[in-house]
């Protein structure tokens, strides 16, 4: 009797536990190493319904040629072991799929690291809460990132959710970020928002001595998805999104200036394409300081080195020596699964382990009868 229970518990822990997006994050799934923020692999169900264009393919040439990002004999032998399945069913690998059916993708998910600065409270009140977001940092899920988000670590280490982000701020710009307690509430704020009653501000440190005179930039800002990067056009209205941004110096010592940035529209990387316009781009903005600026802005500094040792004070709320206990608490092995294509690193194949932050930061938020803020980074405090 004692061996039968023996074995049915042996059976137990071999079972794979599969999460979906209604498992919350928790405290226990974070590893703090080398100053990142890495998440302990996890089982995954990733779902999605079969497009028109993929109708008549088979299971597994679909996902080879649709999801590159795993060789070919993995989706062969995913669709042989079950971890692919269509509308919750093992299939045939010659399985011809159709359009609206489910796919499930049973996945052993690794995330990428993020800096290892703690999401930073700054107001907590019954219906808002505003925070410093770190840079690096996503806002909500989106691509590869799932728990190492503002939203996920503000539940897993601190209770807070639901959650509603009000705005976004790009994964590489840091700063306050106004969240809503409820839907009504997020419902309020983007209505003021949507109307243009909302002002926003940011602070940048830029190339060169900035003009003294406010500079407004009106240039369209067109959005290449496949680059991952903006450009503008002047010249034709037709081509891109409208876009205002209005620029003032605060301080320059000749070599840097930390600017006042006022978007008046909100276009994918407005400010950073609109200081690239007028000839001082971010200094460690790499995708998008010129070949002729380069040399003046690096030399060693680096953004991911900026963010290391100058990010929002605020946002380092583990402190050094909070963080190396983590570090030293936090080193267990995490199960390696045998199909797994990232199995045995700690992070996903393709990262190059060189974060990025920029010197990009949000700090006010002003609407009807309210405003947010948030303090100065120290890169903003120096020049």
């Amino acid at each position: 009797m004692k061996r039968k229970r023996e074995e049915e518990e042996e059976i137990k822990a071999m079972e794979i536990v599969w999460q979906t997006p209604a498992n919350p994050p928790e405290a226990k799934d974070y590893i703090f190493l080398n100053g990142r923020r890495h998440v302990r692999p996890y089982y995954f169900e990733f779902i999605c319904h079969v497009k028109n264009r993929w109708a008549g393919k088979t299971i597994v040439d679909l996902f080879a040629e649709e999801f590159k990002g795993r060789p070919y004999e993995y989706y062969v032998s995913a669709v042989k072991s079950g971890r692919i399945q269509v509308d919750g069913e093992m299939v045939p690998v010659s399985y011809i799929v159709k359009p609206s059916q489910k796919i499930s993708h049973f996945v052993h998910r690794h995330e990428p690291p993020v800096m290892a600065w703690g999401v930073s409270i700054l107001k907590q009140e019954p219906d808002v809460l505003t925070v410093c977001k770190p840079a690096s940092v996503p806002v909500h899920p989106c691509g590869q990132y799932r728990k190492n988000t503002v939203v996920g670590i503000l539940q897993a280490e601190h209770a807070l959710a639901p959650l509603f982000p009000v705005h976004r701020l790009d994964r590489l710009v840091s700063g306050l970020l106004i969240l809503a307690r409820n839907a009504p509430k997020a419902d309020i704020f983007r209505q003021q928002i949507e109307a243009g009653l909302v002002q926003k501000e940011y602070v940048a440190k830029v190339i060169g001595e900035f003009p003294e005179l406010e500079q407004v930039v009106d240039a369209n800002v067109i959005y290449n998805s496949r680059e991952g990067r903006s450009t503008t056009k002047v010249s034709d209205s037709a081509k891109g999104k409208l876009a205002c941004t209005k620029f003032t110096r605060i301080s320059s010592n000749g070599t840097y200036s930390i600017v006042l940035c006022k978007p008046i529209s909100g276009r994918t990387h407005q400010i950073r394409v609109h200081l690239q316009h007028i000839g001082h781009p971010i200094a460690n903005d790499m995708l998008y300081l010129s070949e002729n600026t380069v040399d003046r802005s690096g030399k060693g500094l680096s953004a991911d080195r900026a963010v290391a040792g100058s990010d929002c004070s605020l946002a380092s709320s583990l402190d050094e020596k909070v963080l190396n206990k983590y570090e030293e608490n936090s080193t267990d092995d995490f199960s390696i699964d045998p199909m797994c294509t990232n199995c045995p690193d700690l992070v996903p194949k393709g990262y190059n382990g060189h974060e990025e932050g920029l010197w990009l930061h949000c700090f006010r938020y002003t609407g009807p009868g309210w405003t947010f803020e948030c303090p100065y980074p120290d890169w903003a405090l120096d020049s």
